[in-house]
């Protein structure tokens, strides 16, 4: 079938290439002319594993192409998914949803008159109602329908075609439809698919990031206390996922969430509910949020003991800069949070990180960078791990103490064996297990 993705974002950008990928026609719409350009050329703005092949792939095949005309969209075809962008409102927590309403507006002033099947569907995160309020607008002009994203970065493409669950909010049987026809090839092989009304949906995917973002800071909470009784989070963590009840999903402390995505939607999410005169019902994701922001200080404060209780003169290491491995995405990164910091403080602080150095450089352009990891960690006096790319995993601890200065490493994110460190001669402390230390 035929279907347009407006907005080309990361969202988009992955939404029109999947869709192309399974099978449809696809046109991407979006508002910048250079963007277009390179998704046109199988180029991505951003780093997200196959996903460049993916579109090269479709391009070539004439299932994918890429507009800047809301008006060609309009003609191509009858169902139009809305990918756009929902960031803070400057001076705000809520979600700023003009580039929502500018997608529609654009759309709806090249719709023809009366209804003619136009099926409008919302992937973006928006504050609950936002459906509703759309469809007030554009009256019997098109059906306006929700189907929220539940994309991991690094894993999108998977997520799209291989996901755990399709979530169609539809306000009328025609939109049902159109959504079943959409997704039939992902149906076909037993993804389930979720029928409920549009303004249920929305809050499908604010309570889902709400529930990960709990469990996240929840671990998180426990290191603390973990580090002041001695205990061991990692084993408190894997004992607590045994309950089914629980589950081990998202018990992974460290130096807990950032990117684009769960900082802002629980903030949007406590925000509206504030609207709504319901602020005391999710009174706790303020909680959620400051415990999260709180492990970043945690973490240079530790790094700041190590070195001798100032980084006066002293050298830091940082391993990753991207806010997860597997993306080039920086947006509210822990570790370059932890990162200016300890700059801040008075450190000199190198950063390597395999994909994000560049993003990460035009965002703080006070910090240095270097090119692999040896020339990070020369002379260094601490070596701070806050993205857990793979490759750091693969490090060789012996031929790195032969390069720093003192072999000192905070493994916040505790993904190296602290046995082969140690035996190397490594002090290697990672928080919440203080026997490490």
């Amino acid at each position: 079938m035929r279907l347009t993705v407006i907005g080309t974002g990361y969202v988009g950008a992955v939404h029109a290439a999947c869709m192309a990928d399974i099978g449809h026609q696809v046109l991407g719409v979006d508002i910048d002319p250079a963007r277009i350009a390179a998704l046109t050329a199988g180029r991505t703005p951003f780093y997200e594993p196959g996903l460049a092949g993916m579109i090269k792939r479709t391009v070539d095949a004439g299932r994918l192409r890429f507009t800047t005309s809301t008006a060609e969209a309009a003609r191509f075809a009858t169902t139009h998914f809305v990918c756009v962008g929902t960031p803070p409102r400057p001076g705000s927590d809520a979600a700023d949803l003009r580039h929502v309403e500018a997608a529609v507006t654009g759309l709806a002033a090249h719709l023809p008159a009366g209804p003619d099947g136009t099926v409008l569907v919302g992937k973006s995160t928006v504050p609950v109602g936002t459906a509703q309020r759309l469809a007030d607008r554009l009256g019997t002009a098109a059906d306006v329908a929700w189907n929220p994203e539940f994309l991991r970065e690094g894993r999108a493409v998977q997520d799209t075609t291989r996901p755990e669950r399709i979530v169609a909010g539809v306000p009328t049987a025609r939109a049902e439809a159109r959504l079943r026809e959409v997704y039939a090839p992902l149906t076909a092989v037993g993804t389930p698919f979720i029928v409920t009304d549009p303004t249920t949906a929305e809050l499908v995917k604010l309570a889902s990031n709400s529930f990960l973002a709990t469990k996240v800071s929840f671990i998180n909470a426990m290191a603390e206390i973990c580090d002041a009784t001695g205990a061991d989070v990692l084993t408190l963590a894997e004992a607590m996922g045994a309950d089914p009840r629980i589950g081990p999903g998202s018990l992974n402390p460290g130096l807990g969430f950032g990117g684009s995505c769960l900082p802002k939607d629980i903030r949007a999410f406590a925000a509206r509910a504030e609207e709504l005169g319901l602020g005391e019902s999710v009174a706790f994701l303020r909680q959620i949020d400051e415990i999260n922001t709180r492990q970043r200080r945690r973490t240079a404060e530790l790094a700041e003991r190590l070195v001798g209780g100032s980084f006066a003169g002293r050298r830091v290491a940082v391993l990753g800069a991207s806010f997860k491995p597997g993306s080039d995405d920086v947006r509210d990164s822990p570790a370059l949070a932890v990162a200016e910091a300890v700059r801040v403080r008075g450190a000199q602080v190198r950063v390597h990180d395999p994909e994000a150095a560049d993003n990460a450089r035009a965002a703080h352009p006070a910090l240095q960078f270097a090119p692999d990891v040896t020339k990070t960690c020369d002379r260094a006096d601490v070596v701070l791990h806050l993205t857990e790319w793979p490759q750091y995993r693969e490090l060789d601890p012996a031929a790195l103490a032969r390069v720093v200065r003192t072999p000192v490493i905070v493994d916040a994110r505790h993904t190296l064996d602290p046995k082969a460190w140690r035996a190397a001669g490594w002090h290697l402390c990672a928080p919440g297990r203080p026997r490490l230390g």
